[in-house]
């Protein structure tokens, strides 16, 4: 496909300078840029590039100066990164897998008993089980397995080699990566006298409201009992590991490779950076904000607060701290100085009053 920096601006309410007539195949980054090309400068440690970038159109914000003759034509609009983003969704509608397809290919498996919604797409090879419900317009795509008795709601993707187990229940424009695992058993064992472990039976589901993305190789088990909960626009990363009974706020971010332990609640809006660990049945406020690779093993009753470092402390005292670390090899070095002349002192003492 291809469009003019005319239609790119009338799409995008914004102005053109140079050739509104030039056009456009492809996004790019930048840095990288060439003939054909759309990128966009938002971050001014990036503007050296637009001065040499081959790109054919470059989205800008209406308060860009440039000091340096320029090439392309710019696309001047008020939040260029934001411009840039709508581009490239339009972009991935436009080709990602199954986004036109509809209809049911084979081989493939659907129970008699599930109701399959309008304009719905099953890849091949994907199970579809007893009195499972499908919303209008969602991609189950190849290899999907949906367990029985749960319900999918409407415009949703579920990608290749998903695993959705029984009675879970995902809302409407929930897009779920691929080999995701929903609805696993919980790790609950309950030890024994004789030292080992019998396995206590996870009979609850897991509940994803609306809007929710969720990242490839994430793995969200299903509650001992009632429901593990994703709220309503919460985005995960890959590779992360969500326990049974864990509720998660609405519009909360997580990225890769973090652990949250069972029962843990965590409010809306908080941010958990990649590989943070949070210990089981605790409570984290409104806009909790934790930096990458930190521990947790408390309530956090303090909404809107950042917090890093293993146990995890407040950002600020973090950073002294963190200060304090990175003089300790010096410090150690002065001690042992220290020590040194203080021994020798010693001893030049006791040599000094030996009697004759």
């Amino acid at each position: 496909m291809q469009f003019t920096a005319k239609q790119i601006s009338d799409f995008l309410s914004g102005t053109v300078e140079g050739d509104e007539n030039v056009t456009v195949s492809e996004l790019s980054k930048i840095e990288d840029g060439k003939k054909g090309t759309l990128c966009f400068l938002s971050n001014p440690k990036y503007e050296n590039y637009i001065y040499s970038t081959n790109a054919s159109v470059v989205i800008v914000g209406l308060d860009f100066v440039p000091s340096q003759p320029i090439t392309c034509t710019l696309v001047r609009v008020k939040d260029p990164y934001s411009a840039f983003s709508v581009l490239l969704e339009k972009y991935n509608e436009a080709y990602k897998q199954g986004s036109a397809q509809t209809g049911i290919e084979q081989p493939s498996f659907i129970d008699p008993s599930a109701k399959i919604g309008k304009n719905v797409f099953i890849g091949a090879f994907s199970y579809i089980s007893a009195d499972v419900v499908i919303g209008d317009g969602s991609k189950i795509l190849q290899q999907v397995f949906i367990g029985p008795e749960t319900t999918i709601g409407n415009d949703c993707t579920i990608n290749p080699g998903v695993k959705v187990y029984n009675r879970s229940v995902i809302g409407s424009r929930v897009v779920v990566h691929a080999n995701t695992v929903i609805g696993s058993d919980g790790f609950g064992f309950a030890p024994q006298a004789d030292g080992t472990y019998s396995k206590i039976a996870q009979i609850g589901n897991v509940v994803i409201e609306d809007d929710v993305e969720i990242g490839a190789n994430t793995a969200i088990d299903r509650a001992t009992m009632g429901s593990t909960f994703i709220r309503k626009g919460v985005k995960l990363d890959n590779l992360i590991q969500i326990a049974h009974n864990v509720e998660i706020g609405e519009n909360t971010v997580v990225a890769a490779q973090a652990g949250i332990s069972g029962s843990t609640k965590i409010g809306e809006k908080a941010v958990i950076g990649g590989q943070v660990g949070i210990a089981g049945h605790l409570s984290l406020a409104k806009g909790t904000q934790i930096g990458a690779q930190a521990g947790l093993n408390f309530n956090i009753t303090e909404e809107n607060k950042r917090w890093h470092g293993t146990p995890a402390q407040p950002l600020r005292d973090w950073m002294k701290a963190s200060v304090l670390f990175r003089t300790l090899p010096g410090m150690d070095k002065r001690i042992s100085k220290i020590e040194a002349e203080l021994a020798n002192n010693a001893d030049h003492k006791e040599f000094s009053s030996t009697p004759e």
